[in-house]
Formats: C-alpha cells, sequence, structure tokens
C-alpha cells in the first residue's frame, strides 16, 4: 500500500489539511485522517477529483462531428484522460438531425465507458446572428423529430445538455425538454435581457461559453449576458486566454448572486492530444500562436485544457483556489443533476488530479 500525503485534498467541497489518502498504484483505496508516524510516497500540493468538462468537440484528432461512433468517443474520452479532466461532456455542434441520430446512438453504445458523461449538442437551434463557427446553413428552427432522439438518451439514464438560442425556441417547447429531464443551455443567442429571462422561467437552466456568441452588454441594453450574470443559473466560460479577458471572467465569477453556479469549459477540438489542424465543415481550422482559427482568422473553438484553464483561473483572473477548484470539478456536475465527483475509495488514477505548488499536474505513484 502507496500512502500519499496532500498538503491540501478538494473532500466535500473545501480544500482541506490533514488527510492521508491510501493507494494501490491503480486508484485509492483508502482516506482517513493523517497520523504523526504516516510516512508519505507522494505529497501533492493539492489532490483533488480530475476535472468535468462540459464541453469537448473533440480530442486526439478526431472531432465528433466528423466521426460520431463510438471509436470516437474513445478517443476523445482518453485524450482528455491523459490530461487531467476525467469526465467528459462529448459536444456534436450545428449538424444534420442524421448526424445528431448517430451521434445518441454512439453515446447509447458506449454507455458505461469511464469518463464519458453524456452528450451535448449545441444547436442546431440556434440565433444566426450568433452563430460564430456553426454552419449557418444547418441552423433551423426546433424539429419535432429531435424528441425521439432525445427521449432515447433520457430513457437510457444518460444525461443530456441541449444548447439552443432561447429567442428561437418556443417557451412551450422547452418547458417540454425540460421535463424530459433534458438540460436546457442558453447560447449563440441574440437575446435580450426580457428574452432570456423568459426562457429561464420556461426551463433553461445554464448558458454556453458565457460573453461568447452573446451580444454584449450595453447601458440601455442589458442582454442575455447580464440576464445570465444576474441569474441563479448555472453558467459556462471559457478561460484560455483568447476567448474571455480576465477581467471579464473576474466581473462574471463575483457578480454572480449565488455562489458556484460558474464552470469551466475547454471548448476543446481536434487538436488536443492531436494534430495541429482539423477539418470541420470542410473548412481548415488551424492552431495559430495558442488559438484556433479558420480561414478568416476568426476563432474557431479552442486549444486548451482543463487543467491549464483551472490554473488560469487562479494565477490570471484571480481566484480563490477553492472557488475555481469548484469551477473545474463539483460546478460542472451540479450543473447537470449529477453529484459532485469525492476522493474516495474505489476512484480511479484516471479520476484523480496531483498539483504542485505551481498548480501543474505532477504524476501519482504507480
Amino acid at each position: 500500500m502507496t500512502l500519499i500525503l496532500p498538503d491540501l485534498l478538494w473532500h466535500q467541497g473545501t480544500l482541506q489539511k490533514g488527510f492521508a489518502v491510501e493507494w494501490d498504484g491503480s486508484g485509492v483505496t483508502g482516506l482517513r485522517l493523517a497520523e504523526p508516524d504516516d510516512r508519505a510516497d507522494a505529497c501533492p500540493h493539492i489532490l483533488m477529483p480530475a476535472c468535468t468538462d462540459l464541453q469537448v468537440n473533440g480530442s486526439g484528432g478526431v472531432m465528433l462531428n466528423s466521426d460520431p461512433s463510438p471509436e470516437a468517443l474513445a478517443a476523445i474520452v482518453t485524450a482528455q484522460r491523459a490530461r487531467g479532466t476525467g469526465w467528459v461532456l462529448p459536444t456534436l455542434i450545428t449538424t444534420t438531425l442524421d448526424l445528431m441520430e448517430q451521434a445518441a446512438d454512439a453515446v447509447i453504445a458506449a454507455w458505461g465507458m469511464p469518463g464519458l458523461l453524456g452528450l451535448h449538442f449545441e444547436g442546431p437551434y440556434l440565433s444566426l446572428a450568433r452563430k460564430g463557427t456553426h454552419r449557418a446553413a444547418f441552423i433551423r428552427p426546433f424539429e419535432p423529430d429531435m424528441i425521439p432522439i432525445l427521449a432515447r438518451l433520457r430513457e437510457a439514464g444518460i444525461p443530456v445538455m441541449l444548447t439552443l438560442a432561447p429567442e428561437c425556441v418556443p417557451a412551450q417547447t422547452i418547458a417540454r425538454l425540460h421535463d424530459m429531464g433534458v438540460v436546457l443551455s442558453a447560447g449563440h443567442t441574440d437575446a435580450t435581457a426580457e428574452e432570456a429571462r423568459a426562457g429561464l422561467a420556461a426551463g433553461v437552466s445554464c448558458f454556453t461559453h458565457l460573453y461568447n456568441a452573446m451580444p454584449q452588454m450595453q447601458s440601455r441594453a442589458p442582454g442575455v449576458i447580464a440576464a445570465a450574470i444576474g441569474s441563479e443559473a448555472y453558467a459556462g466560460i471559457i478561460a484560455d486566454g483568447h476567448h474571455v479577458a480576465w477581467e471579464m471572467i473576474a466581473l462574471a465569477c463575483r457578480a454572480r448572486p449565488r455562489p458556484r453556479r460558474m464552470f469551466l469549459v475547454s471548448d476543446a477540438m481536434a487538436t488536443i492530444g492531436g494534430p495541429d489542424h482539423f477539418t470541420l465543415y470542410g473548412e481548415r481550422i488551424e492552431l495559430r500562436d495558442g488559438k484556433l482559427v479558420n480561414a478568416d482568422g476568426a476563432l474557431a473553438g479552442a486549444h486548451v485544457d482543463m487543467v491549464t484553464s483551472l490554473r488560469h483561473l487562479i494565477r490570471d483572473v484571480g481566484l480563490d483556489p477553492e472557488e475555481a477548484i469548484a469551477m473545474a470539478s463539483d460546478t460542472p456536475h451540479q450543473a447537470m443533476g449529477l453529484p459532485a465527483p469525492q476522493i474516495a475509495p474505489g476512484r480511479h488514477r484516471a479520476e484523480c488530479l496531483a498539483l504542485d505548488a505551481d498548480l501543474r499536474p505532477i504524476a501519482l505513484p504507480g
């Protein structure tokens, strides 16, 4: 038996001192209070559950849009787990109903795969004015044929997130999807503050990559961003240094009326653990100066992992470590209606994350 004595252990939503973690090389076998005569085999500064990412478009050289298969899901999850993200919500961006059904079939077939948390459909029921890199030709009104796809996933017990523009989907449809247990997230939206609040009242409980693909706040037009920040809904945000300025992340986090409603997302693409370019909608997307851009130089997803994003929150945004860790671990699970993961017996090594004093990942024994 190996003994890990972290300076700080993420335990029940806080960083705590004085714990000893028993370890057999493949995962946690015991958790107890440290004793004076304990001899450590490893002493990380922080030991926490691996990160959770609710927006992963691709990794390991694979885009889910290009290959909605169980093999692609495995490649994405494996690449993320190698980089400190233990749980992944693979994300299919705006596409045809046929590909959406294929992605649902793939997740159902792969369900039970360690690290596979569910499925995120980002679109296609979005605002054309705020489409971002999503293909305009595929953006459309909500279609009844989507209901059976979502129902099959939910009947299988699979968590599902659907990003939509609340001003583009009828309130009764939003309410029906909410009643099915689909987590509805407002994104790629041109909604006014009033339209966003109507979406929240109908069943929207989350916002997708806050600030991005949304109209920016104005003194007399607060818009969806102000409605999101002022609400008690959950909101994802990208912390890669390109999508949102550090000051704007800090502003959103500190202005929320209820704590622990912000969470990190990577918006990761195939370049994480893969080549420096890939194809989306037949267009080449490549990595330039740390960011992913299309032929016009516009942002097209992100090239960042969750551990790096967590470090950014603490070092660049200036958040308290407990607030930042919650954004990478507990809050994403809670946004999906799932219990937060804990360091506890049975927790596999790929579901544990050890960080040094500089907040960089370090290997655990075994």
